[in-house]
């Protein structure tokens, strides 16, 4: 590693060098420089897991202001799944960006909303009619999902589960679980929301009899628990990430989803599917739902369908969707041209590159790598993911007990040394792998040896 600071990169994409290079202390000198500025502007609320400022990103990698090049394992939390700058979402977002910006879809709708709807409708689970409406960000489409089954059913109540995550803003904010850094001092929040155990099969235990707590043994749990305290009758709405993501990257156990949907089928009540992270080819389906054959409502997309531009989706069954007045739904930017276009391209790059195949190739490559080291390390307490979304559950040997000490830690061990994760986790004590589905091979193997090295030094 030289010492001196490198010329900044300007152009990225698939064409930048695929490699990971340190050409600078972490952060550089062009980072601290511009860390000193937004000190000054930007609230401390506004916060970065890195100490590092973005040039051009591209591929699997990402140069900083410095010139360092970084292996990505993050996406900017699943949104680059078809890689940054990618060649198509360019080309189309530009080309529309010449056309026109904005006319407000509510206003003079334009094709590209149509197309897109389309798109979604087609690939989304089911074979049913459906309808798609689109909005700004995965926050908005969760909550718009919320406004629709409580206007379809006239119920208001909403049921969540332990470990969720679905948003930012008021109502979101009370479906999600975790209070700081998301809700703590934000109250009071809105109403008739109400939580129930999930599955979490690294910590369900046994049973009363001494059984392991399966899927279907989990759902009833949940089940039980919702209609103690709220009733059936009563419920709007089921919303539920098919893998919770900044809970801590939790695959239920098999079973566990079909229950729930089909007690939700047999009372009326609206099963959500929060896809804005797991949608889009991220776990080697279109859909997290996909692997179970869980056919949900409605289904909320963000993150990964934009390519990189702010784009979300509420899609599902056309009598739930049209049963909202006109005018009911809606909103200035959403389902902005230009962010269409890129959304079209990012699907069109998911089949035409064959990125479904690869989320099922990568997850196979990391969780191989990731399950050995497990195996002679005690501190890694769970490996699990579906595709390109890994999470390694880190606890004092020997017991259950988090350790989000060691996650910080081998976070920042692997920041410093060129590689790009993130943590998560109610207890936070779980490093997630989100990688773009373009990732070069050579460069994810590197990553997973930077990981295991953050891990020896680690070693008490």
């Amino acid at each position: 590693m030289t010492t001196s600071a490198a010329t900044a990169v300007v152009v990225g994409g698939p064409g930048l060098p695929q490699r990971r290079e340190l050409r600078t202390s972490i952060p550089g000198p062009r980072s601290l420089e511009l860390q000193r500025r937004r000190v000054a502007v930007v609230p401390a609320g506004v916060s970065s897991v890195m100490p590092v400022y973005a040039a051009a990103a591209g591929g699997g990698v990402l140069v900083d202001v410095d010139g360092n090049s970084f292996i990505d394992l993050g996406s900017g939390i699943a949104v680059t799944s078809v890689g940054n700058a990618a060649p198509r979402v360019v080309a189309d977002a530009a080309a529309q960006l010449a056309r026109f910006t904005h006319t407000c879809a509510m206003i003079t709708p334009y094709e590209g909303y149509v197309e897109l709807a389309e798109a979604l409708t087609a690939i989304a689970p089911g074979d049913h009619e459906k309808r798609a409406a689109l909005f700004n960000t995965g926050s908005e489409a969760v909550e718009n999902a919320v406004k629709i089954a409580r206007y379809a059913t006239g119920r208001a109540a909403v049921a969540v589960v332990d470990h969720a995550y679905h948003g930012r803003t008021n109502l979101t904010m009370a479906l999600t679980a975790k209070n700081v850094p998301y809700k703590d001092g934000f109250g009071p929040f809105a109403p008739e929301v109400y939580r129930a155990p999930t599955s979490y099969p690294f910590r369900d235990g046994l049973d009363l009899d001494g059984a392991p707590i399966d899927g279907p043994a989990a759902a009833a749990r949940t089940i039980a628990q919702l209609d103690r305290a709220v009733g059936a009758s009563r419920l709007a709405a089921l919303v539920i990430e098919p893998i919770q993501g900044e809970g801590g990257f939790i695959v239920p156990a098999p079973g566990f989803l079909p229950a729930l949907a089909a007690w939700c089928r047999d009372h009326g009540i609206v099963f959500v599917a929060d896809e804005v992270q797991t949608g889009i080819a991220r776990t080697g389906a279109w859909f997290a739902c996909d692997h179970e054959g869980v056919v949900p409502d409605l289904v909320t997309t963000a993150k990964g369908l934009g390519g990189g531009l702010p784009i979300a989706a509420v899609t599902g069954r056309a009598d739930l969707m049209d049963a909202v007045h006109p005018g009911g739904l809606g909103g200035t930017y959403g389902g902005n041209p230009v962010a269409c276009a890129a959304a079209l391209a990012a699907l069109r790059t998911v089949r035409e590159e064959n990125l479904i195949d690869r989320a099922v190739q990568i997850g196979a490559i990391a969780l191989d790598r990731l399950r050995e080291l497990q195996r002679s390390d005690p501190r890694i307490g769970d490996v699990r993911g579906r595709g390109a979304m890994i999470g390694i559950e880190f606890v004092h040997p020997g017991t259950h007990e988090p350790d989000p000490g060691l996650a910080r830690r081998v976070a920042a061990s692997a920041h410093q040394a060129g590689v790009i994760v993130l943590t998560c986790g109610t207890f936070g004590n779980v490093v997630r792998l989100l990688p773009p589905l373009t990732i070069p091979t050579d460069l994810l193997l590197e990553g997973l040896e930077v990981l295991a090295a953050a891990l020896e030094e680690g070693r008490p």
